[in-house]
C-alpha cells in the first residue's frame, strides 16, 4: 500500500471495527485509507484493520455524502421505497447491497391505527457469528424508519435457511466476479 493513498483524519470520530462490530475511537491525525464508500458509509483501512465510518463524519476524511432523500416525505405506503432503502445498506466488506446479496428473506407490513405502517423483516448474514450483523440490521432499520409512512421496524436475524451464494442475484455475482 502506497503512503499516497492515506489521508489523516481531521478530527476524532467514532467507528465500528470490522468484522467484530466493536465500537472504537479514531483519533485526529490517524492515517486512514478509504476502501469503500457505499450507502452513506465509508469503510476505512486504519492501523491494519477495517473500520466502518458513518457518513455524518465524511468531512473528517475530506468526503461528502450525497444521498437522494426526496422520497422520505412520501406519505402513502410504498413497498418499493422500503426495498429501495434496503438496497442502500451494505456489508462494509462486500460492495453489494444486502438485497442483491440475498440477505433479506421476508418483508411483511401491517397498517396500524394511526395509518402508519409496522415493518417486519427477516434477514440473515453471509456467516453466522458475523459481528457486523447488528450494525447492518441497525443501518437497515434506521433507513426504513426515515420513511414518513413507517411507524416502527423490527429486523429479525434468522439462520434458516443458511445463506449461500446461490441466493445472490446475477448482478451481485457479476459485481463480485463470480460470473
Amino acid at each position: 500500500m502506497s503512503e499516497n493513498n492515506f489521508i489523516k483524519i481531521s478530527r476524532d470520530c467514532d467507528g465500528v471495527l470490522i468484522p467484530s462490530g466493536d465500537h472504537i475511537k479514531i483519533s485526529q491525525g490517524t492515517p486512514v485509507k478509504i476502501t469503500q464508500s457505499l450507502g452513506g458509509y465509508f469503510t476505512l483501512y486504519v492501523n491494519g484493520n477495517l473500520v466502518k465510518l458513518d457518513g455524518k463524519d465524511a468531512d473528517a476524511i475530506n468526503q461528502t455524502v450525497n444521498l437522494n432523500d426526496d422520497y422520505l416525505d412520501v406519505k402513502e405506503f410504498n413497498e418499493t421505497l422500503i426495498w429501495d432503502q434496503l438496497k442502500t445498506c451494505y456489508d462494509p466488506e462486500i460492495p453489494v447491497n444486502i438485497v442483491d446479496l440475498g440477505l433479506i428473506y421476508n418483508l411483511d407490513y401491517t397498517k396500524n391505527d394511526s395509518g402508519k405502517y409496522y415493518i417486519n423483516i427477516k434477514m440473515t448474514l453471509t456467516a453466522p457469528g458475523c459481528g457486523m450483523g447488528p450494525v447492518i440490521a441497525s443501518d437497515a432499520e434506521n433507513k426504513i424508519k426515515g420513511l414518513s409512512f413507517v411507524d416502527d421496524v423490527l429486523i429479525e436475524l434468522v439462520w434458516d435457511p443458511v445463506w449461500n451464494q446461490d441466493m445472490m442475484t446475477e448482478e451481485a455475482k457479476l459485481k463480485l466476479g463470480m460470473l
